[in-house]
């Protein structure tokens, strides 16, 4: 019998998640298997990739055959270069100790590689957020202004209005202070 690890579809339409599976070559994609070791997102950024490491492990060292996507999904997590060391250990190549501070360094540096593209993506989010934040300001501020502006035009109007409609107290001041000011021109001549 031979046994593969691969992807088992499952979630809504246009949602998929997969199950990576231990199943029979022969099984259907979506039906029997041997045992569930993980699950696959494609949906999130980065994609979500929660694999049981040492079962994987386990499973690949019985034999078992990746498919392309989950060989790749296994490289991604480390567990191909583990089982390399592993074969490595068995063969007597390396000891045990050198296979696990290989794999830790490995291990620690992919997680920095995987933590700063997550910062990134997250600061760039958090830019794109306040540019947004930025321009929804200025253009409310530039309503405001505006509106400021036509009430300001509307007061002066009113203003204009008010003054053509009431002449006559100015005109009357006016007569009174040419009159006061003839006699006095007239007196003296």
């Amino acid at each position: 019998m031979s046994v593969k690890i691969r992807l088992a579809r499952r979630g809504r339409k246009k949602q998929a998640i997969y199950d990576v599976v231990v199943a029979d070559a022969r099984a259907p994609r979506d039906g029997r298997f041997i045992e569930k070791i993980g699950t696959y997102n494609p949906n999130t950024n980065p994609a979500s990739i929660n694999i049981n490491n040492e079962r994987a492990l386990t499973w690949l060292l019985n034999g078992a055959q990746p498919t392309d996507t989950v060989k790749a999904m296994l490289s991604y997590r480390g567990i191909m270069l583990k089982k390399h060391l592993q074969i490595g250990v068995l063969k007597g190549a390396i000891s045990q100790d050198q296979a696990d501070s290989k794999f830790t360094a490995w291990l620690e540096e992919k997680d920095a590689k995987i933590t700063s593209k997550s910062d990134k993506l997250a600061t760039a989010k958090a830019d794109v957020r306040a540019k947004a934040l930025a321009a929804e300001t200025a253009k409310n501020q530039a309503r405001l202004d505006a509106k400021k502006a036509k009430e300001d035009e509307q007061k002066a109007l009113l203003a204009a209005a008010e003054a053509a409609n009431n002449p006559a107290p100015v005109a009357e001041a006016s007569i009174e202070e040419a009159a006061t000011e003839a006699p006095a021109e007239g007196g003296e001549a």
